[in-house]
């Protein structure tokens, strides 16, 4: 396939304007070892380190569901230092996806399972003292294996554009108005992913191995594209890979039951993240410690879930309140790629940033009930010590 090249800058049509064949060229191994890499430029560990805002009059930091990704934490740590100067009160825990990781004597997780009572697959913030997951060797196998779901998410992604998948990709074009000519262009960009991947997968770090690949591999062609082709090109992508995930195979994931029952065995406590998006998991009465009530991607019923959580702890006869908790949701290489190409809505999440805290209207209901930043964080550390 060979299309005309022409200016994106000048360019107002739906054509792709560049050449594009199906052999591999050095300019695309090129772009797949930028893409996959892990390890920091001068000027991305400058972007990380060197924050935009600064929350001079933030005291307290609370931040309990956010991804390192793959940023040393050492950079994270210049950055909330910048950020938060004159905190003094914190309770930082990393949580990557379905990997354990460790700052400052407590270690996170957000963990992928599956909720039989309603067929879903949900998320589950889990913490722990350090010390707790030193021999956790089941829990560990557990996650080990439901690490795997994104990179085989990925492949069958990948598939589903290259073989591919014809209803899948009727939908999506459908749903996105792309044309055969934008089609073409994907399956070919995609096919050379797959065939690089294969080549030089020894040396590919497995953190870069899972959905965002192919977003960020498009991304990184934005310059030549541009950004309305370039953007057409992500909504189609975005609209394959949200198929992609409505079929797949939730047997993979083990249950939330089994997983909140290894979590307790190890002292180890449990939030639930963004119930917004599965509303029937506040119904299921899991034994947790606390529900997330704010999110970036889950802001619209805040307050609601304040009451929800206030009436449960008002009901209960037994057992302790379930806390609550407001997460930033912050993934940290978002802010290692040139501006860009960044995501907006990604990239300006902050670790311990969560404006609904000073909400006056939410505030209100925090206070009548005597809920704080403050009063989570010394509650939730006395549970972590058991």
């Amino acid at each position: 396939m060979k299309l005309i090249k022409t200016d994106p800058k000048t360019c107002d049509c739906r054509t792709i304007p560049v050449e594009v064949t199906e052999e591999i060229t050095e300019a695309d191994e090129k772009r797949f070892f930028d893409v996959v890499s892990t390890d920091l430029e001068p000027w991305q560990v400058e972007q990380v380190i060197a924050p935009s805002n600064v929350y001079v009059r933030q005291e307290v930091l609370l931040a309990a569901h956010w991804h390192p990704e793959f940023v040393p934490m050492e950079h994270i740590r210049a950055r909330v230092d910048a950020m938060f100067p004159n905190r003094t009160d914190e309770l930082l825990i990393p949580t990557q996806h379905n990997q354990l990781m460790s700052r400052d004597g407590y270690t996170g997780v957000e963990v992928d399972c599956f909720s039989s009572g309603f067929n879903r697959k949900v998320q589950l913030l889990l913490h722990f003292a350090n010390e707790r997951v030193e021999d956790a060797g089941v829990l560990k196998s557990m996650l080990a294996h439901t690490f795997k779901y994104r990179s085989g998410q990925l492949f069958e992604f990948m598939h589903t554009i290259t073989k591919p998948d014809e209803a899948r990709i009727e939908r999506a074009a459908k749903s996105t108005g792309a044309d055969r000519e934008l089609i073409d262009f994907v399956r070919i960009n995609v096919s050379k992913v797959e065939q690089l991947l294969d080549k030089h997968w020894t040396d590919v770090p497995r953190l870069s191995v899972k959905n965002k690949l192919l977003r960020n591999w498009f991304d990184a062609m934005r310059s030549d594209l541009g950004d309305t082709v370039a953007d057409r090109v992500q909504a189609y992508l975005k609209a394959v890979k949200k198929l992609v995930k409505e079929g797949f195979d939730l047997s993979f994931f083990y249950r939330a039951s089994e997983i909140i029952e290894e979590v307790r065995s190890l002292g180890g406590c449990i939030v639930i993240p963004h119930p917004e998006q599965f509303w029937p998991i506040l119904l299921r009465n899991y034994d947790v410690d606390g529900i997330e009530v704010w999110n970036p991607q889950s802001q619209e019923y805040t307050e609601f879930l304040i009451s929800v959580v206030n009436e449960q702890n008002a009901r209960r006869t037994s057992g302790r309140d379930k806390l609550i908790f407001m997460g930033d949701d912050c993934h940290m290489g978002e802010k290692t790629k040139p501006e860009e190409q960044q995501d907006p809505e990604k990239a300006g999440r902050e670790i311990g940033y969560q404006p609904a805290w000073e909400d006056l209207r939410i505030r209100k209901k925090l206070i009548v009930n005597n809920i704080s930043r403050r009063s989570v964080i010394k509650e939730y550390k006395a549970r972590l010590a058991g």
